[in-house]
């Protein structure tokens, strides 16, 4: 077998982490049952507002549910002990880029409607920042000491994938030595409204992409597809498991978690290329958005290295 190329992307750690939700119940027992054939069981993570209990108390006041999530995932793709913050210097190599279309669309609207019954000085100082389109992106970066480039994508269902592409660029362009791509959005009822379609879960995921070259120990490769606007533009996968619309849906069975949701399916493919699966395509998007793929694989190796 020939080594797989040094440009190539591994993912070298993941979660998911959705908290438990009475509306998808059923669903995650269906999914615990029938996890033989492909979909494992998600062990539910904390909801936001015990976020505490997985990330320590001091700093989270005043995030929002989106970023609290964020934050937990990135927390355990890390390994970090519960409770644990990192007190390191800042690392310059690491970036992050998140995907979500919703995360702070709550406070954008009670800000806005706070301006226009009180004008400027109705609106709280500390509530102020989350109204940032980047909070959940610079939230993670200063939450765990990131230096390097810091982007958050809000591009409707295929998020997600965009985000992964635009991590895997800055790996090629050697801007960043390891990047943590996250998708979080949340389930209040403004995000509800907003979205409408499906039925939206709150939930958070993250992968860690580096060069595979330098990868420890990496768990699979992943390359990800343009964008098309038609689904019937997309090639024919040569791999035996697909993760997305009409195949392996976590989204039909956990939730749709619409602007992450391209995360979450990496995250998933990538845990079934570690579990043994030869490859797995991932399948991202929408009518309204167009469509997006990504391919992940075993990791090539010679004499035992990557």
């Amino acid at each position: 077998m020939t080594g797989t190329p040094a440009s190539t992307v591994a993912v070298t750690s993941y979660s998911i982490h959705l908290p438990a939700d009475a509306r998808f119940a059923t669903a995650t027992a269906t999914a615990t049952a029938t996890a033989t054939v492909g979909l494992p069981p998600v062990p539910p993570g904390c909801p936001a507002d015990q976020a505490h209990t997985l990330l320590g108390r001091k700093g989270l006041l005043y995030k929002e549910p989106a970023t609290r999530l964020a934050l937990c995932a990135v927390h355990r793709a890390l390994g970090l002990p519960d409770g644990a913050r990192p007190d390191v210097p800042l690392d310059p190599g690491t970036a992050v880029v998140a995907a979500g279309n919703l995360g702070n669309v709550a406070t954008v609207v009670e800000v806005a409607r706070a301006v226009a019954s009180e004008g400027s000085r109705g609106v709280s100082p500390m509530a102020a920042p989350n109204a940032s389109s980047n909070v959940i992106a610079s939230s993670i970066a200063m939450w765990f000491r990131l230096g390097g480039p810091n982007l958050m994508v809000c591009s409707g269902e295929t998020a997600g994938l965009d985000a992964l592409a635009l991590g895997a660029l800055l790996l090629r362009a050697r801007r960043a030595d390891r990047v943590l791509v996250v998708g979080a959005e949340p389930d209040d009822e403004t995000a509800v409204t907003v979205r409408g379609g499906p039925p939206l879960r709150a939930g958070a995921a993250c992968v860690v992409l580096e060069p595979v070259a330098r990868a420890v120990a990496p768990l699979a490769t992943v390359t990800v597809g343009p964008t098309v606007r038609h689904r019937a533009d997309l090639p024919a996968w040569p791999v035996p498991v697909v993760v997305g619309p009409g195949h392996l849906d976590p989204a039909a069975t956990w939730g749709d978690c619409y602007g992450s949701q391209g995360v979450l399916q990496t995250a998933l493919a990538t845990r079934l290329v570690a579990e043994g699966a030869d490859g797995v395509a991932v399948l991202c998007g929408g009518t309204d958005d167009g469509w997006r793929t990504a391919v992940l694989a075993p990791v090539a190796t010679v004499g035992g290295q990557p």
